[in-house]
């Protein structure tokens, strides 16, 4: 989708133990076993010169200005770097916090780049990102909460609290920041009220839909089912594992539904 759409995607960085590349390069199955044996595994930011880099390029390449939009701040550094970088650009960059991740973020970005792509300015793409972003949902299933707690995503309380009696965790993004949901006995039971949520989500409104998962994917692939029949009214259904950076901090075994109103 970003090369139909010509969007540059500057990745964030993998650590396992005192190895770090970019995620785009760390096998999936390698940082699922890293994760599994309970090795050291970490994300960071971009750093400051991937972003200078890729704004140089789109420059070099044509850009006029460049509208640069990046997972909440409350969960990364991204969007402070890609600050950092657009003061040192040649040409105007907008940076924008989105305020959430996965494909909330991916299908804002499609319809902003569609905008750009018939023409649009920098306001109109803007625009096109925030309406997209408003009303979005990100639902997700996390098997347990202590990846999570690992990566200071979310308190050491709540990872106690949602391993206990085989509660499984159901999340949410709230202000940007990971949010419970609700707590659900059995990982089945607890996949049929992600569905359920995820249709109270989409309210009989013509939506696009995405099933993520990471190490998951049978699971996945019956959320997707269960979807495909209760939204009738999906116009896009995208299925696919999400990005190894989201990966370390859900854990093996997570599947996410994401929704966003058109």
């Amino acid at each position: 989708m970003a090369s139909q759409w010509g969007i540059t995607v500057v990745p964030t960085n993998i650590s396992i133990g005192e190895q770090t590349r970019a995620e785009h390069v760390v096998p999936k199955d390698v940082l699922v076993r890293a994760l599994e044996q309970d090795m050291t595994v970490t994300t960071s930011a971009p750093d400051i010169g991937g972003f200078l880099w890729a704004y140089q390029d789109l420059a070099r390449r044509g850009a006029d200005e460049i509208v640069s939009v990046h997972i909440s701040s409350r969960q990364s550094r991204t969007y402070e770097v890609a600050r950092q970088a657009a003061a040192q650009s040649r040409v105007p960059v907008h940076v924008v916090d989105s305020g959430t991740a996965g494909m909330s973020l991916g299908y804002a970005v499609l319809a902003a780049a569609r905008v750009a792509g018939a023409g649009g300015g920098p306001r109109r793409v803007m625009d096109a990102l925030a309406r997209r972003l408003e009303h979005s949902a990100e639902l997700i299933y996390v098997d347990t909460l202590e990846y999570l707690r690992k990566g200071g995503r979310i308190g050491a309380a709540s990872a106690v609290l949602g391993s206990a009696l085989s509660l499984k965790p159901l999340l949410t993004m709230v202000n940007g920041v990971v949010s419970p949901l609700e707590r659900v006995l059995g990982s089945e039971r607890a996949l049929r009220h992600l569905v359920d949520a995820a249709v109270r989500k989409a309210d009989g409104r013509t939506v696009d839909v995405a099933v993520e998962h990471f190490g998951a994917l049978g699971r996945a692939g019956k959320v997707m089912a269960r979807l495909r029949t209760r939204l009738p009214e999906a116009r896009e259904m995208t299925f696919t594992e999400v990005s190894s950076a989201i990966g370390v901090h859900v854990g093996p075994g997570a599947v996410g539904i994401s929704i966003s109103p058109t």
